[in-house]
């Protein structure tokens, strides 16, 4: 027991916020459990898209190998039309850059990520507690009471936190009684993971004749299955058969040579775009679909989901080391924001699909998406160019001391801050707990050799950057703005104290 408590932190749902929050408080040392309520994990696709900020993401918690080696990168689209075809890019081709090492979209199956996820979290020997589930919240000033039952029974855990990563239905949402409003997009669908014969897997296949006849069969990397998306009228029950999907696809696309022999796992709903009033209530949050459900369309649900955990999970890792609560509520204030953009941007790629348009660029890549006004970014003097505080911290390849190759992300890999220099004093920063200090001035430990440090960031000699441990930037300032900067790492509610 934890001074009277089980555990620190509850997770309520193993999906692919949950476990990016297990990840990140497990690598942190924090005490946690992680339940959900299915007999065990999620066998569909569904949110098959990874964008590359996640990828980024995904590098910093050590499963990017991983992730690489299971998928792919999407294909070209394949459109029929009038008995032929063309072939052509449906995402914005980007050439990596210094800054930006990953340039597109890469393609998992979410059962897939999230079993590559579950591996990563066994090796800090964790585990989803599967077929528990949560059916009474209390919460008081020091902690919360959850009721949790099992095939065995039922259980009281008391924890500091509870973070409800529980879905579109969220049993946590709705017992803090937390809005939901938001609309229905009156679009209805199938989304089917198929082994079938008669196509090929080198494109994404694409079918429209009329409006509301779309079907598309996308090959997912990683598997030997397609994924079927189909519109379906808003009122009655759709044939899921092998037999009846066959059919459906005979009669959007004309071919009878198309056979679905299995059907994998199957889904038709209804597409809803809706936002929580909020997503902290005391001890208590929201992440994940339980805080925002989107329309599939450009790949968003999933990459916004694990970015909420990924916001969260250090801020959480910090109070419970000491750092005052204040820390928790730039939670809400910096994800929620985000969240609403996220489901503007997925309507607005909804009815660009009704309309044929499908190509995807860069607004849908997350890459842009950050924290300029958020409580946590300070800069001084203001910038009128380049990035700013609240701002995604751009990659960089440079060197060692000692001559060795590294890049940014290197350093900033690991549940720590860091604070860069560049052409700054070493001396003129104490060190502090959790805080890692890097300078290319003489004397230095990093070379910032081609200059791709000095051109990411826009610094001059004597400029910092501190680089939260999201790998966001969480302050630049000038040498004549140090102050600023001390006084911005002495507040408590960071948690960067002197050692």
């Amino acid at each position: 027991m934890l001074d009277g408590f089980s555990t620190d932190v509850l997770i309520c749902g193993a999906g692919a916020a949950g476990l990016t929050l297990a990840i990140d408080l497990a690598r942190r040392g924090v005490a946690f459990r992680l339940i959900d309520m299915a007999e065990g994990p999620f066998q569909g696709s569904r949110g098959k898209g990874l964008q590359p900020r996640s990828l980024e993401l995904f590098e910093d918690l050590g499963i990017l190998d991983r992730i690489f080696a299971r998928g792919g990168f999407y294909p070209l689209r394949r459109q029929y039309s009038d008995g032929g075809f063309r072939d052509f890019e449906m995402i914005e081709r980007r050439e990596p850059t210094p800054a930006e090492p990953y340039s597109r979209p890469f393609m998992l199956p979410q059962n897939l990520t999230e079993a590559v996820m579950r591996e990563r979290l066994a090796e800090f020997g964790q585990r989803v507690e599967f077929g528990r589930e949560l059916i009474g919240i209390a919460q008081d000033a020091l902690g919360v009471r959850a009721r949790v039952a099992a095939a065995n029974g039922e259980e009281t855990i008391r924890a500091r936190y509870l973070v409800g990563a529980d879905g579109g239905r969220s049993f946590v949402r709705k017992a803090f009684d937390i809005g939901f409003p938001g609309e229905a997009m009156n679009v209805r669908a199938v989304v089917a993971d198929l082994a079938l014969e008669g196509l090929t897997r080198d494109v994404w296949h694409w079918w429209s004749p009329t409006p509301g006849t779309m079907l598309t069969l996308c090959p997912l990397c990683g598997t030997d299955l397609f994924q079927l998306f189909a519109p379906i009228p808003m009122e009655g029950d759709p044939d899921l058969s092998a037999g009846g999907l066959t059919a459906m696809i005979s009669q959007r696309t004309g071919r009878r040579d198309i056979i679905v022999r299995e059907v994998s796992w199957c889904s038709a709903y209804s597409m809803n775009a809706r936002l929580a009033d909020r997503f902290q209530v005391g001890r208590v949050f929201l992440a994940g679909d339980a805080a925002h459900i989107h329309p599939p369309t450009g790949g968003q649900g999933l990459n916004t989901s694990v970015q909420d955990a990924y916001n969260l999970g250090w801020k959480l890792a910090a109070v419970l080391n000491g750092a005052t609560e204040k820390l928790l509520g730039t939670y809400e204030e910096e994800r929620r924001p985000v969240a609403a953009g996220v489901l503007g941007l997925a309507a607005k790629l909804l009815a660009a699909m009704g309309r044929g348009e499908i190509r995807r660029g860069r607004d849908a890549q997350e890459m842009d998406l950050g924290y300029p006004g958020s409580t946590l970014s300070l800069e001084r003097p203001a910038r009128t160019a380049g990035v700013h505080a609240g701002d995604r911290a751009p990659d960089a390849p440079c060197r060692t001391a000692a001559g060795h190759p590294t890049r940014l992300f290197n350093l900033f890999q690991g549940p720590h801050w860091t604070l860069l220099g560049y052409e700054a004093d070493r001396e003129a920063v104490p060190s502090r707990t959790n805080l890692r200090i890097h300078c290319t001035s003489a004397g230095g430990d990093i070379i910032d050799e081609g200059g791709h440090i000095r051109a990411g960031y826009g610094v001059r000699p004597g400029d910092w950057v501190l680089i939260r441990p999201d790998a966001y930037i969480g302050a630049m300032v000038c040498a004549g703005e140090m102050p600023a900067l001390s006084h911005y790492l002495d507040d408590a509610g960071l948690g960067l104290v002197s050692p």
